[in-house]
Parts: structure tokens; sequence; C-alpha cells
């Protein structure tokens, strides 16, 4: 079930359940320019010239998104050292041992589902149910960069030092922003991510 809202004069909001599968369906329409997954949003990005707002929602309206992108992104792959501070904790609170806890978060494939909260952060979809677990009650005040931690259903890389709440498993050396390369996310909606522990 979806919602289409305006959104200034060249964008839609579409509130969704299924915004993994809508962002790369609705970006094939014709005048769309962009197309912007979240949580449970996808902004779509129209060129007014092209296409006008009433025509794209109806356009919208029809779509049946399903699954994950109908495309898979690229594959990337990233070296993590399981060395989290809170690795012996989740290893508590789920009943697993450290290494259950380990290959089970390596075992997956995960997919982008969207990226926020900072420059290069990306919320990746498929972690184990029996990894799932809430934010920290504290957050702290700095996170380094290249940590990689679990938060609610979602896993994800701290491309940067700074606050957080997530509950940290290991580290990665990978450069997830940088601003001199094209593309400056290394992992963007849509890519299949899988950890390989050293």
């Amino acid at each position: 079930m979806s919602r289409v809202l305006p959104y200034g004069e060249s964008a839609l909001l579409v509130e969704t359940d299924a915004p993994l599968g809508l962002w790369d369906v609705a970006a094939r329409l014709p005048g769309v320019v962009e197309t912007v997954p979240a949580e449970r949003t996808v902004l779509v990005r129209f060129d007014p010239a092209a296409t006008d707002a009433r025509s794209l929602s109806a356009a919208i309206a029809t779509l049946k998104p399903a699954g994950p992108p109908l495309a898979p992104g690229p594959s990337v792959e990233l070296v993590v050292r399981y060395d989290g501070a809170d690795l012996g904790a989740v290893a508590a609170q789920t009943g697993l041992g450290v290494d259950e806890v380990i290959a089970r978060h390596a075992g997956a494939e995960y997919t982008v589902g969207f990226c926020g909260f900072s420059p290069g952060f990306a919320y990746l979809t498929g972690l184990d149910p029996a990894l799932h677990l809430p934010r920290l009650a504290t957050p702290r005040t700095s996170v380094p960069a290249g940590s990689v931690a679990i938060a609610g259903t979602y896993t994800g890389v701290y491309p940067r030092s700074s606050p957080g709440g997530w509950r940290l498993l290991g580290t990665t050396d990978a450069d997830l922003w940088d601003a001199g390369r094209e593309q400056p996310a290394l992992l963007r909606p849509g890519a299949r991510v899988r950890f390989r522990p050293t």
C-alpha cells in the first residue's frame, strides 16, 4: 500500500511498506530523474518538462513493488575484524556464543536498503533475526570510523567517527565515503554486501 504526496514543484514523496522494491521500478518511469529510498518512503524527483505531478502520481499508484530490487546491484565485500566492544554483550543477549554471532553476521548477504545518518552510511537489510537487538539505551559520544554494527533489523558501517547507539561487532578498513571518487559512497541502494572475517 502506497500513498503519494506532493513534495515541492518537481518531486513526490511516496510512503510505502516496500521502499526497496519500489525505488528502482519508479526510476524507470518517464520523466523521473532521481529516486531516493528511505526506510518507509521513496522521494521521486522528476523533470517538469517531461511529466507532471498528477500523471506521475497516477503511474506510481499502479506500481506493485515486491521483494528486492529487480536488478541486483554490485557486489561489495568488506573485510572485518570481529573485535567490537559489544560483541560479547551481543552474544550474551542473544544466547549465542561469540563464534556463532560472528558466523551468523558474516554468513548473510545483505542489500543496501537506503542511506542516511551521515555521508556514506548505508542501512543494510538481511540481518539474521537472531541478531535483532535494539539500539543501546545510552548512545556513545564517539564511535570510531569503520565500526561494523547492528541495531534493530539492520547492520551498517560507520564511515567516519561520530556519535552512535548501534552495537559494535567489529571494524573494517574499507573507505566508505570519498568525495574525490566519481561515486563517493562505496555502498549505494541496491548493492549487495558480504562481510568476510579476518
